[in-house]
């Protein structure tokens, strides 16, 4: 029985050269030669080598193990270091097998094969790396926003009315009365500019939308902000453009090494983004469409790289027909909303705008389009108690990260995947 000491982590084994340590971990590989068996041992920090002179350590690959040997120097063993004389216990009953060899550099597995044993694929370097970018770009997000003064909020996720006025919610039984889950948080977020001025809040969303494509999901994590005391939407994008800015530098800083695995090319976020009016847009493409298609947004994409140089572009004023009843519509040009869409390498990343703020607007917003004030009004009370001039956006996380990866399917950037067909495990 090993004694149980301090537990060192694999990629901190170069500087313990000489002293006798444990490490704890899984088997990651068991390879066999003629007169030494070599053990691959993973943590979350690395792989680390024991080494075996005498014939033993048969244990299946992932069986989680707890090593003691002594560090020794090898320039040719993971990090250039590698355990010997090792005493060896179980800390977990024997693994299966997996479902492929997780030891492997790279995937063969489909990727329903991958989501059906997620716990389990999910090991593999590869499949980590995407939720490792995740993860930094959430710290981006929320450091970015804390240095501007934001407040960190956390919203309801279920509610009694649908957030976008739209069908496409999933209704529930809430002991006894109708409730939804939740859209987006931003009736909450937009009351909460009432009370703290700046908010932000990382967390899942639910859309009821049948759709079977590589680039939606039913559930998915939504970075939102919303401010007070803007002058337009202008404002809410320089925020979004330092949002996205302090994402890359995060992915960078925390995750680095996944970023050179998976040979990721992280963009340069310009000082200022270059934007391009809806109306401009659709001159240019030719065309007269209430929406931008996903051929359109790569068009743009493209000719945002070809003209400025950049990955990033802003589309602003979107037809209002194609907006929330909440939108600020466009003074002089009441066709057109004070909204934005971020484009990001091809892809719509970030919706956002300026809102109405006055109680007087909602009304009659909502009677324009044929809509009773009722179920809004704990909304609206918000409203009715003074509130600034205000606006905000929401980033899908998992389309950035999508995105920075080049995954061919955003089901591989979330780490338990919600769709259309989808509710294990």
């Amino acid at each position: 029985m090993i004694h149980p000491t301090t537990r060192v982590l694999a990629a901190e084994l170069p500087d313990h050269v000489g002293e006798t340590l444990e490490i704890s971990g899984w088997l990651h590989r068991r390879r066999e030669l003629k007169s030494v068996t070599f053990l691959i041992l993973r943590d979350r920090s690395g792989l680390a080598q024991i080494v075996l002179a005498e014939p033993g350590g048969d244990f299946p690959e992932e069986t989680v193990l707890r090593v003691r040997g002594t560090v020794t120097a090898n320039a040719q063993a993971p990090g250039g270091v590698e355990l010997t004389s090792p005493e060896i216990e179980p800390l977990s009953s024997l693994a299966e097998t997996p479902p492929f060899d997780l030891y492997r550099p790279t995937v063969p597995a489909v990727l329903p094969t991958i989501l059906d044993h997620a716990p389990v694929t999910l090991r593999h370097p590869r499949l980590r790396a995407p939720h490792q970018i995740s993860a930094a770009s959430v710290a981006g997000f929320r450091a970015t926003l804390d240095a501007l003064s934001f407040t960190e909020i956390h919203t309801p996720k279920v509610v009694s009315s649908a957030t976008e006025s739209g069908a496409n919610v999933f209704a529930l039984d809430w002991f006894g009365r109708q409730a939804y889950l939740a859209q987006s948080p931003q009736f909450f977020k937009q009351a909460m500019v009432g009370v703290f001025e700046r908010v932000y809040e990382t967390g899942p969303v639910f859309r009821a939308e049948p759709h079977d494509t590589a680039r939606h999901l039913a559930q998915y994590t939504s970075l939102d902000a919303e401010m007070g005391f803007i002058a337009d939407h202008r404002d809410v994008m320089a925020v979004v453009r330092e949002a996205v800015a302090g994402m890359v530098e995060q992915v960078a800083s925390r995750a680095g090494e996944a970023v050179q695995l998976l040979g990721v090319k992280l963009p340069e976020v310009p000082a200022e983004i270059p934007h391009i009016h809806f109306a401009d847009a659709m001159a240019m493409l030719g065309t007269d469409e209430p929406d931008l298609a996903p051929a359109h947004e790569r068009y743009l994409s493209e000719w945002a790289l070809r003209e400025h140089g950049s990955e990033f572009l802003f589309v602003t004023g979107y037809p209002m027909t194609k907006r929330p009843f909440y939108t600020r519509p466009e003074p002089g040009r009441p066709r057109y909303s004070n909204s934005f869409d971020l484009l990001f390498r091809g892809l719509e990343l970030v919706t956002g705008g300026q809102r109405l703020h006055r109680y007087e607007d909602y009304v009659a917003a909502l009677d324009a389009r044929g809509e009773s004030t009722a179920p809004y009004e704990s909304y609206l009370s918000a409203f009715a108690h003074g509130m600034p001039p205000h606006g905000g956006f929401a980033l899908g996380l998992e389309r950035w990260t999508a995105r920075l990866t080049g995954v061919d399917n955003i089901r591989r950037t979330t780490l338990f995947p919600r769709d259309l067909h989808r509710l294990t495990p």
